[in-house]
């Protein structure tokens, strides 16, 4: 197997977004700007010192955990 490079084709900006049940979250993949990814893909960044943004949690998903 060969391996090459390949230049960036787009440098992602993650986005702001409220899920479950208040959830303050930046998502990268699965945003109206990459829309031409799976549905089903995302990329998140949860990161905050305050307990208080996480614990209203996520309601059960039928797809999670898969």
């Amino acid at each position: 197997m060969s391996h090459t490079s390949r230049p960036v084709a787009q440098v992602v900006t993650p986005e702001p977004v409220v899920e479950g049940a208040g959830v303050h979250l930046r998502r990268s993949l699965g945003t109206r700007s990459l829309d031409h990814l799976d549905p089903f893909l995302l990329l998140d960044h949860f990161a905050s010192a305050k307990a208080a943004d996480y614990e209203a949690g996520f309601p059960y998903h039928p797809h999670r955990g898969i």
